[in-house]
């Protein structure tokens, strides 16, 4: 980039110039491409296990069960209106509920 040139925005809080000064990386070709495989292929299996693993997995020791409940969906909506958690506010208001 020379000097009279205006400075691109930043992106991330890096300016164009420090991108350049990185991206020594030399695109792929297709043959590079077209030899690609999976990473299931080339990856220890219980790397790949672990890269690829979308739940928490099971608890330690459970302290709650698995169930399925029907709900009105007026309740339902209400809930999860609340945002991330609404599964714990439930249980909190069967508690509640349970108590008294």
């Amino acid at each position: 980039m020379s000097d009279t040139e205006p400075k691109r925005p930043s992106l991330d809080g890096f300016s164009q110039e420090d991108w350049d000064d990185v991206s020594d990386n030399p695109e792929m070709t297709d043959q590079q491409l077209a030899e690609l495989r999976p990473a299931s292929e080339v990856l220890p299996p219980a790397l790949y296990r672990a890269l690829t693993r979308r739940s928490r997995g099971p608890q330690k020791a459970p302290t709650k069960q698995l169930v399925s409940l029907r709900l009105d969906p007026d309740v339902l909506a209400h809930f999860r209106a609340t945002g991330p958690g609404w599964q714990s506010r439930i249980n909190a208001a069967l508690r509640e509920k349970m108590a008294g």
